[in-house]
């Protein structure tokens, strides 16, 4: 979710907190942008996280590396079924958003990093990679091109792996998601793009690797409040072609 940068408002250029004590939500608002929303017990509120989640769990990924924080939700999610997420941001304050308003684990290992940087200087492989990271409403140049892709392919397990990111679509004419899977395709063979038409400021989810056999997502673990909104949301959230 994004708030309007025409009419933005100099409160929220600095990390901002909404909590609801009747519901439990917690919301992470920064340069305008809706960082993340969760349960009391930091679970996501958000329909692309869980869509995310809910691959990774179909393919059964157990070695996570996220490039963006938020408010953790992911990694909390994981951690909660026993996969071993590692977090990079080159904000250290997102660590502790995370950790003291949406309950991230102290035992997730979090890395004040540039993405790109840290790819370059481990020798570890994963079984997925996640690209969540915006500045000022959009994903950083750096990881939009072929030698980034090429890069998260080498430091990624040879078979089985994916390689998953978050793409804030503007309306149905932006072609921002459908050029970046395009850019992918030159690293992986299988890119598939679940997308939401007929919504404006939207996520879309672009995946590549093994990601053939994927099936679209379902809620499979509910926040405490909300459930019914997020799971029509992942039911709005499909498999399409890729737009000239």
């Amino acid at each position: 979710m994004k708030r309007d940068s025409k009419h933005r408002d100099p409160r929220y250029d600095a990390p901002v907190i909404e909590q609801h004590n009747a519901s439990g939500k917690v919301s992470y608002w920064r340069e305008c942008s809706n960082h993340s929303a969760s349960d009391r017990d930091g679970v996501s509120l958000a329909d692309y996280i869980h869509a995310i989640f809910g691959f990774l769990v179909q393919a059964k990924c157990r070695d996570v590396l996220m490039i963006g924080c938020g408010g953790g939700t992911l990694a909390t999610m994981l951690h909660r079924v026993g996969a071993r997420a590692t977090v990079l941001d080159i904000d250290p304050v997102s660590f502790e958003i995370a950790r003291n308003y949406f309950h991230m684990p102290a035992q997730i290992e979090c890395h004040v990093a540039d993405g790109a940087a840290f790819l370059r200087g481990t020798r570890r492989r994963y079984d997925a990679i996640v690209l969540d990271a915006f500045a000022d409403g959009e994903i950083p140049k750096q990881f939009l091109t072929p030698a980034f892709f090429a890069l998260t392919k080498k430091k990624m397990r040879p078979r089985g792996a994916l390689f998953l990111a978050n793409v804030i679509v503007d309306d149905d004419d932006d072609r921002t998601p459908d050029r970046m899977a395009r850019t992918m395709k030159g690293a992986w063979r299988h890119v598939r793009l679940l997308d939401c038409d007929g919504w404006l400021d939207r996520n879309a989810v672009v995946v590549a690797g093994a990601a053939s056999r994927l099936k679209r997502p379902h809620l499979l673990m509910p926040p405490r409040r909300g459930a019914p909104t997020v799971a029509r949301g992942l039911k709005d959230l499909v498999f399409r072609a890729l737009r000239a």
